[in-house]
């Protein structure tokens, strides 16, 4: 195990319930710095709903989660986002009428010292505050591979880049862990082999730590430095992604009696 100062999230016998039903059970999980972790299962596994504990769109009712070694259970998500943790989401969640730019500013808001008063009166300090923000979302457009559509619309945008346009949103915030809700959903085979080299990127680049929910089999085996494997909410098996493939309760829970060569989504 991974000593303390290393780990960056934990999970302590993290519970949910929806009424009957219990959607994530007792769960502990350790992620270390600057690696990137997979979290695969079966479709209602309890995946999503260990994301939303995470960024504070749920509270556990047992459990505990600490970001950085300090508690965040029970913190807002802008308070979790403050704190250094941003997501994106199964579905592309842009605003479409605003440009790509603007999404990126929209991203940096929570770092935002000038409020309504400053906004208002347009004084120095609000002044430089924009200047310097707008010097970062140049800078990382050109870093997403977004250099030139700065201008275009969010929503006429190609797929990919959409896709690429929400994780540069979450980056704005200026996170330490970044929580990617199955990134390659609906993307065809180049994109995901650009993407998968882009989240590497943001490891080895920006030191940032990656926790993603995924299906697709290849892209976890391939840049997965953990992988947990949870199923009816618990988990049931955690290590590299050979361990995790070679894993008996795993290949009975969905991989299947073998894994091939060919992609294999779950």
């Amino acid at each position: 195990m991974a000593a303390n100062h290393d780990i960056i999230l934990e999970a302590r016998g993290v519970t949910k319930r929806f009424g009957g039903l219990t959607a994530v059970s007792r769960v502990d999980l350790q992620i270390r710095r600057e690696t990137i972790a997979s979290l695969i299962g079966p479709n209602g596994a309890g995946k999503t709903t260990l994301f939303n504990c995470v960024t504070g769109f749920y509270t556990p009712e047992e459990g505990a989660i600490l970001f950085q070694g300090k508690p965040i259970t029970g913190l807002r998500p802008d308070q979790i986002v403050k704190a250094g943790i941003a997501r994106t989401y199964q579905n592309i969640r842009l605003f479409g009428a605003l440009t790509v730019l603007e999404n990126l500013l929209v991203g940096m808001h929570p770092h935002l010292k000038s409020g309504p008063v400053g906004a208002i009166l347009h004084d120095p300090l609000t002044r430089h505050e924009e200047r310097q923000a707008l010097a970062q979302a140049y800078q990382l457009l050109n870093f997403m591979g977004l250099a030139g559509q700065g201008d275009v619309q969010a929503a006429n945008l190609p797929y990919g880049f959409q896709r690429r346009l929400e994780i540069g949103r979450a980056l704005a915030s200026d996170p330490q862990l970044l929580l990617l809700d199955e990134p390659t959903a609906g993307m065809n085979p180049q994109e995901t082999e650009e993407l998968m080299i882009f989240i590497r990127r943001l490891r080895d680049e920006r030191g940032l730590t990656i926790f993603l929910i995924e299906h697709d089999m290849n892209v976890v085996m391939s840049i997965s430095d953990q992988v947990s494997v949870l199923d009816y909410g618990r988990k049931i098996s955690e290590g590299t992604p050979a361990q995790v493939q070679a894993d008996p309760h795993v290949i009975a829970a969905y991989l299947g009696t073998a894994m091939d060569d060919d992609e294999i989504a779950v």
